[in-house]
């Protein structure tokens, strides 16, 4: 049988994608029957001093003991030995797409971007590939935990917090819908009065601002009147609205910021600003209005040629001294979000104190997602979702050697080690 030429590069388009969508064939981590009990190494619980010759025992996914010197006895527990290594809390990516895209080079691997420019009842979450190659790649670099976050339009839709293991979307999902995101647009910096129909704030803000008015006036009527045919898109609104669930504000320019916390403020709702280049500059709203600042990435050029060459490397620690609450996330995405703990360790070249770099990446980070009961620091109570390192994992020679997701061991080997194994073999042989 003989095949034109379409039909032969229709073929090799699809086996070309074919390849670019392969899956990770890492099996999810089943739960463990006993305790276990980590003995003969540093505990860093983040929260409080290292423990040296520590102990952290966790059960049922829970951590239930840390301490140091005198290991304690528990009956049935798996007993490791560190030897000298290092254990930290999994370390948190609060910004992504994680899950949601493989490859540029494939449109069809991407789920990040929903058709329209408002679509707040889009979740991320019930869009996961949990087979991601790049999972157990982001994995390996000690990142458990990532925020995965639509983009694309205005209102883009609901931001799912993850951890990285799982059969199923269900499996993966912690939080299914821990943000309504929205796109701010660029606008200078002005004061935003419902009242005002002046013009002071640009058509876009306008647009946003009426758009969540007609959702309260539809949702006003759906309770007042329930038989009333349902509403997808206000519903999806309803606990941002009542500020119940935090609203993700991607804005960069103080302009932008100013703005945009005015607004979610006036409102009643309880805004995150993600991006902030510029929200050292509107310090003091930030401040005082408890707004805190996912800062994503500090390995960029700076906004404008004009400003200083360390501009992004120091704005963690400008926002420290001005006491903003923020944490770190990557900039890269979606195959280089294992360079988390790097862009923290720049931050920590840059201003901060080693334990302020590890803190933006863990235990803020988790508080900022509103999961600081669960996630971010080593105590009883909360997941026992740990990594066993080197060393500092700041630095860069240090390697994540052991991990557990809620308790349960999760495999840290990748395509990457895969493929790096594989050729090792080779020159072995020769």
């Amino acid at each position: 049988m003989s095949l034109n030429i379409s039909t032969r590069i229709t073929l090799l388009s699809v086996a070309c994608t074919s390849a670019a969508m392969a899956q990770s064939r890492q099996i999810p981590a089943a739960p463990t029957k006993d305790p276990v009990l980590l003995i003969g190494g540093t505990i860093h619980p983040v929260t409080s001093e290292p423990l040296e010759d520590g102990w952290i025992a966790f059960e049922d996914g829970r951590i239930t003991l840390v301490g140091r010197g005198d290991q304690p006895i528990i009956d049935g527990a798996t007993v490791i030995d560190l030897e000298g290594r290092h254990v930290y809390p999994g370390l948190i990516a609060a910004d992504s797409i994680l899950g949601l895209t493989e490859t540029g080079m494939a449109e069809v691997t991407h789920d990040h971007d929903e058709h329209g420019s408002y679509t707040p009842e889009v979740r991320a979450v019930v869009a996961l590939n949990p087979d991601s190659d790049l999972i157990p790649v982001t994995r390996a670099a000690g990142i458990l935990t990532a925020l995965s976050v639509p983009d694309g339009g205005r209102l883009p839709g609901q931001a799912a917090l993850i951890r990285l293991d799982g059969w199923d979307w269900e499996d993966l999902a912690i939080t299914q819908s821990a943000a309504l995101v929205i796109e701010w647009p660029s606008t200078d910096r002005v004061s935003f009065r419902r009242s005002d129909s002046s013009g002071n704030s640009s058509k876009s803000v306008q647009a946003i601002d009426d758009y969540f008015t007609n959702a309260e006036v539809w949702l006003a009527a759906a309770d007042a009147n329930p038989s009333l045919p349902p509403d997808s898109r206000a519903e999806s609104m309803r606990a941002a609205l009542a500020g119940e669930q935090p609203l993700l504000i991607k804005a960069s320019t103080a302009g932008q910021i100013a703005t945009a916390v005015a607004w979610a403020k006036q409102r009643g709702m309880s805004p995150i600003i993600l991006g902030g280049e510029e929200a050292d500059e509107v310090a003091t709203l930030l401040v005082e209005e408890d707004v805190p600042v996912i800062v994503r990435g500090v390995h960029r050029y700076p906004r404008s040629r004009n400003r200083d060459p360390d501009e992004p490397h120091t704005l963690p620690s400008r926002l420290r001294d001005k006491g903003v609450r923020f944490c770190i996330a990557p900039r890269d995405r979606p195959a280089h979000l294992r360079n988390l703990p790097h862009h923290a360790a720049t931050a920590v070249a840059n201003g901060l104190t080693p334990n302020e770099g590890l803190r933006a990446i863990t235990i803020d980070a988790a508080e900022i997602l509103g999961v600081g009961d669960q996630l971010g620091s080593l105590e009883p109570g909360k997941a026992a979702t740990i990594i066993v390192t080197t060393g500092d994992p700041l630095q860069l020679r240090t390697h994540v050697e052991q991990a557990w997701i809620d308790g349960r061991p999760v495999d840290l080997s990748s395509r990457h080690t895969q493929l790096r194994d594989k050729y090792r073999q080779k020159y072995a042989d020769g």
